[in-house]
């Protein structure tokens, strides 16, 4: 009896993330995936079940990670406005060719839209954790006097996002990091108090 070949899981995980980072979900073929992994079709589908089941595990994987980097980005400034901004810039990978991928979840969105209930209910909870925190950071530098009181938190918060958006889409579009830290600087700027 044949032993089925050992690997690492997370290993072939990393390299399904890049295949569907790249290429969306409908460009990346079974045949890439499994090419690119370097597993056998039984493999992928007796670990993994189908590709959606693999798309979803990574995307969700991916998704918790860049959470993560937000979320630190974010607190670890002591000043509101440097987390801000520090969680802009970091939108801005020097290495260009992970810049240039842009964001996986943004991407995701592009390619699926609001088709995919599984995909919409996945970004809306990773969002409004980041909306909350958000919030409580613009709330924070209010009371600090360093953002403009006459703000709406809530509406700073998914003004950010968007910008975050946009950074990542132009990241994808070729920006570079110049480019890129000159929009996230602005956008802070534009909360300061006056």
């Amino acid at each position: 009896m044949v032993r089925p070949r050992e690997f690492d899981k997370e290993e072939v995980l990393q390299k399904a993330t890049r295949v569907f980072w790249e290429h969306g979900f409908s460009a990346s073929s079974t045949d890439l995936l499994l090419k690119e992994m370097s597993i056998g079709r039984q493999t992928l589908y007796n670990t993994f079940g189908d590709k959606r089941q693999l798309y979803l595990e990574v995307l969700r994987s991916y998704q918790e990670q860049a959470l993560s980097g937000h979320l630190e980005r974010l607190n670890t400034p002591e000043s509101p406005l440097q987390g801000i901004r520090q969680l802009l810039l970091g939108l801005a990978p020097a290495d260009d060719s992970i810049r240039a991928l842009g964001c996986f979840g943004v991407g995701s969105v592009g390619e699926f839209g609001t088709s995919d209930p599984v995909l919409m209910a996945a970004r809306a909870s990773i969002q409004a954790v980041l909306q909350r925190r958000i919030e409580s950071r613009v709330r924070e530098g209010q009371n600090l006097g360093e953002l403009d009181a006459s703000l709406s938190a809530k509406e700073v918060a998914a003004f950010i996002q968007t910008a975050m958006v946009g950074l990542q889409i132009s990241a994808r579009a070729g920006a570079d990091v110049r480019g890129m830290h000159a929009i996230a600087n602005f956008t802070a700027d534009r909360l300061k108090a006056v």
